[in-house]
């Protein structure tokens, strides 16, 4: 998922990669490996890529948080 601010670019964009008992790291890794930033190409302010993972069996989350930096 992806969520762009309508009105102000001093918000950041947000790319979102929800996982099912698997990994938040893992999440971020497909975020980066698929490209997925590149849906905000042009898009000048900040882009803030998150990674959720739910442990159906322990009833867990975990959530990563990263700041991307263009390149």
């Amino acid at each position: 998922m992806v969520f762009v601010p309508r009105i102000s670019s001093d918000k950041p964009a947000l790319i979102v990669e929800l996982k099912w008992d698997k990994s938040a790291e893992g999440a971020i890794a497909q975020i980066k490996e698929r490209k997925y930033v590149q849906a905000l190409k042009d898009y000048t302010g900040v882009i803030l890529l998150i990674a959720v993972n739910y442990n159906k069996e322990t009833k867990k989350h975990q959530c990563i948080i990263e700041k991307f930096q263009k390149e």
